[in-house]
């Protein structure tokens, strides 16, 4: 059986990065990489669905038993990227996609230099203040500071293997599946 293929996905808010990965988890060969926290689940959050959640002791725990890819405490509480799921589903054949930000995905290229790293663009930061303006769920300061953050990552994506522009989204949902299948026939991989 051949080995998945471990896939970094970055995007700023607004880009549509959910929307595309949604489209793209339909396929059975993927799998997604659930993270793990210790920050108390939100309204309609659910344990193993939208995060591992954990207590700190636990947390700290798998820390020392080296049970993490790679994690890191933001405004007190941990996040990080459990190793076991995504080793055993890569062994079974199954890409595994880790959405991750950008400071974390730098951690996982010096890591794993051997995982796809794909950013997902916006085809402009006026397109991210529209589409942060019609999700209605921030306000004006927010999608402000949303907007510089964007601005931020984006200097970071030629640092990645692939850039993704999502302004038509079949089209930007075909372009991750070309360079999946890409990825798959190359030589080194088949």
């Amino acid at each position: 059986m051949k080995k998945g293929l471990l896939i970094v996905v970055s995007a700023p808010s607004g880009c549509g990065k959910g929307t595309i990965l949604r489209q793209i988890l339909k396929d059975e060969k993927y799998y997604y990489s659930v993270s793990a926290t210790t920050r108390k689940p939100r309204e309609g959050e659910i344990d193993g669905v939208h995060y591992c959640f954990l207590s700190h002791e636990q947390f700290e725990n798998l820390i020392t038993e080296n049970a993490f890819l790679e994690h890191a405490s933001y405004c007190g509480n941990y996040y990080g990227t459990l190793r076991k799921p995504i080793e055993e589903n890569l062994a079974n054949g199954h890409h595994v996609i880790l959405e991750i930000e950008v400071n974390g995905a730098m951690q996982i290229r010096k890591l794993c230099p051997e995982a796809k790293f794909i950013f997902i663009a916006p085809p402009s930061l006026e397109a991210v203040k529209k589409r942060l303006e019609h999700r209605g769920t921030e306000s004006p300061e927010v999608i402000n500071q949303r907007l510089q953050q964007a601005e931020e990552e984006l200097n970071c994506k030629n640092q990645y293997d692939y850039c993704i522009i999502n302004d038509v989204l079949q089209e930007a949902i075909a372009d991750f599946k070309s360079v999946i299948r890409a990825e798959e026939l190359k030589i080194q991989n088949a």
